[in-house]
């Protein structure tokens, strides 16, 4: 969990240090704007949709903790890279700094999720999960605050920033030293570099289990929503509240801690199960929150609280959903499956980073139409499971109260 803390907070410090100050440049219109935000998060993207498979087959052929260690000292090299990236105040090579730090979590995001399950036993998962989303978003919130405070502060010795950046790697990289030893799931496992094969059989392998197939999709479409979210919020911000970027750090604080302390909450309401029914209580929230982002005129305030509820909405969504994709594959598979589960919210989270731009610029909406948008994709989201499991909140609702129902099934 620390391991991921400290990867969490770089990503977001290494990538917001880069996009603050173009997003506050006077010489850039909004369109040249809007085309970098979509740039920097479709090649963060990229390595997810080309080396998902991989990961997943990194994280069942070898010990999940070797795999995370090895990754930890990649991103040292990589934090060396983006530091020169940053001496030299080159756009595209910080922008390569970005793609190679989305290689990391492509690799380090399988063997996360996969070890899970393998020291945790199945009645602690929800709540385990609800502490390591916590975790990974307050990671999420500070990396945003350093981001915009580096690019504020550092103007002009931005290597200075590469250099604290790298020596946390290296700090990432001895904690994660700490991490449990595990032994290899599958030591025979060989890899496939077909990966549209590899992700439509995983696929047809997902869809045989309902539970674990729509889990797969609500994954999708949380990264999805989310995505959205946080561009259109770093839009909305520079545009519409004129903020500089430590002040837009507060907004991007409110969602990922939203989602933190609702990802705690889950794990902590599901008392030792997989509780479904949170999961269209969370789509409900999120819809809500979004029509309250849009709403004309909205204050700072009010919008910090709907960003809140955006966030609370989407860690209560979100906890059941991994922990399903974690608990129900077969011990040899879980890498895999974490794998295509990976390769297919990056596929949301680049659709997020298009429709942004198709909805802005294409479809003339101004940035609170597009929240709108995004509270009407949870919405949808919360009326499917409703459609598909109508007794998930009863049910739930009942075992709150204490009242005996019966077991279902595995």
């Amino acid at each position: 969990m620390l391991t991921q803390f400290q990867g969490a907070f770089s990503d977001n410090a290494l990538r917001w240090l880069v996009v603050f100050p173009v997003l506050a440049s006077a010489a850039l219109d909004d369109v040249a704007k809007d085309r970098f935000v979509s740039h920097a998060s479709l090649l963060f993207a990229v390595p997810f949709l080309v080396l998902s498979t991989f990961g997943g087959w990194m994280a069942d052929r070898f010990s999940k903790r070797s795999v995370m260690v090895g990754v930890k000292l990649g991103e040292i090299l990589i934090m060396v890279f983006a530091t020169v990236a940053l001496a030299l105040g080159s756009q595209p090579l910080q922008l390569a700094a970005i793609c190679l730090m989305g290689v990391h979590s492509t690799l380090f995001a399988p063997a996360k999720y996969g070890v899970m399950p393998e020291i945790l036993p199945a009645e602690k998962l929800s709540a385990g999960n609800g502490l390591l989303e916590l975790l990974t978003f307050i990671g999420i919130i500070l990396g945003t605050f350093a981001g915009g405070w580096l690019a504020e502060t550092m103007m002009g010795r931005e290597a200075w920033a590469g250099v604290m950046l790298t020596g946390l790697a290296a700090a990432g990289w001895w904690v994660s030293l700490g991490i449990a030893r595990v032994p290899a799931a599958d030591s025979t496992k060989r890899p496939s570099f077909n990966v549209p094969g590899e992700i439509w059989r995983q696929m047809k392998q997902m869809k045989t289990d309902r539970d674990l197939w729509r889990a797969n999709w609500g994954n999708t479409g949380f990264f999805y929503v989310a995505t959205l979210a946080q561009l259109n919020l770093a839009l909305y911000a520079q545009q519409v509240f004129h903020m500089l970027p430590t002040r837009q750090a507060w907004l991007q604080a409110a969602l990922s801690l939203g989602i933190g302390l609702g990802s705690m909450t889950a794990g902590r309401l599901s008392r030792g199960r997989i509780e479904y029914g949170l999961i269209p209580i969370g789509a409900v929230m999120m819809a809500a929150a979004g029509g309250w982002l849009g709403w004309p005129g909205v204050g700072e305030n009010g919008f910090s609280a709907a960003l809140g509820l955006l966030g609370f909405g989407g860690g209560l969504f979100i906890v059941p959903i991994v922990s399903v994709l974690q608990h129900r594959p077969s011990s040899d598979n879980k890498g895999a499956v974490q794998g295509a589960a990976s390769w297919l919210s990056w596929v949301g989270i680049a659709a997020a980073a298009v429709t942004q731009s198709a909805l802005s610029a294409g479809a003339g909406l101004n940035y609170g139409q597009v929240f709108w948008f995004c509270g009407a994709a949870a919405g949808m989201a919360g009326l499917f499971v409703s459609w598909t499991r109508p007794r998930a909140v009863p049910d739930m609702l009942a075992r709150w109260r204490g009242k005996p129902l019966p077991a279902e099934p595995d």
